[in-house]
């Protein structure tokens, strides 16, 4: 009834009327679905999003130079009105990229829904960590500049979101995320051993030095450091069977820490063999893969081709 009235009113029909809001409606989307891509590089390899993506990423490192260079007295005496109007805006562009980041989230199917959607976007860690790197400047409006200053360290939690803007360090997260199980045992495996050898030169050394080796807890400071071989000095065994033990342990912490090591870069070697094998295999105008469509298409020759 009130598009009936509404077009009658304005002289227009009902179905150009409904025309017109369809195509506002789709003008409305193209454009959420755009600014979502523009804030997402990995969704988009035009010139505005490596724009978009170089210049974040460049404010980010200048918070962060601009937060460690106020420490230092006479450059903050000297650059303070600068060092005011750099955070001002600075906070001004993250609150709009944040703005623009929860109107468009809603263009991915994991956040659908326009209230409950946001709100999912909201509480992610990404999210938070974006909302902490501006809510102090309005939250704390009548603190001093100087006080404002310590709050402004939450700053720093924005490094974290540099991997949002690069591919390379959403690889290195996706060889921790797929090698998880395998880092988890080895941590667990390197637990052991400093238990193990805490417990060994404990009995070992305890008679010889009650002081140094007061416990198995505080030999546990030595146990770590010997294994991550930093090697401070100030507690040494002294005892043959501790100094043969202590030998046996370093050389077994060496093998046992590199096998850390080991895990990421095979992680790393299937990630780019993965990455090289599928470069350049998408559509050109949706950007869908084509594998899946080549693979089909195999599989229904090989199927052809099958005596009966």
């Amino acid at each position: 009834m009130f598009l009936y009235i509404f077009s009658a009113d304005s002289g227009c029909p009902k179905d150009s009327f409904e025309e017109s809001l369809s195509q506002t409606l789709f003008m409305y989307q193209n454009a959420k679905r755009k600014v979502h891509i523009l804030l997402h590089p990995e969704l988009g390899e035009s010139k505005a999003d490596k724009f978009v993506n170089i210049f974040i990423i460049s404010l980010i490192v200048l918070n962060v130079i601009a937060v460690m260079l106020e420490t230092v007295e006479h450059l903050h005496d000297k650059y303070e009105i600068f060092f005011k109007y750099f955070d001002q805006v600075s906070v001004y562009i993250f609150t709009i990229e944040y703005v623009l980041r929860v109107w468009s989230c809603t263009h991915d199917p994991r956040y659908k829904g326009s209230i409950k959607g946001r709100i999912k976007y909201m509480l992610t860690p990404g999210a938070l960590i974006d909302l902490l790197a501006f809510s102090p400047y309005y939250i704390f409006p009548q603190l001093d500049f100087r006080e404002l200053r310590i709050i402004r360290l939450f700053r720093f939690f924005r490094l974290f979101r540099l991997t949002a803007y690069t591919k390379s360090a959403q690889m290195i997260f996706t060889v921790f995320k797929s090698r998880f199980n395998e880092l988890m045992l080895s941590f667990i495996m390197v637990l052991f051993l400093i238990i193990i050898s805490s417990c060994l030169l404990y009995f070992a050394e305890h008679h010889a030095q009650p002081k140094s080796f007061s416990s198995i807890p505080a030999t546990i400071w030595w146990a770590v450091v010997t294994l991550t071989t930093a090697g401070y000095g100030d507690m040494i065994p002294i005892t043959t069977i501790g100094k043969i033990l202590a030998g046996m342990i370093m050389l077994t912490g060496v093998a046992l820490f590199a096998l850390p090591a080991g895990i990421i870069v095979v992680g790393f070697i299937e990630e780019f063999r993965f990455s090289k094998r599928f470069k350049g295999h998408n559509c050109p105008h949706c950007g869908k893969s084509l594998d899946e469509h080549h693979n089909h298409e195999d599989r229904e020759i090989n199927e052809a081709s099958r005596p009966v």
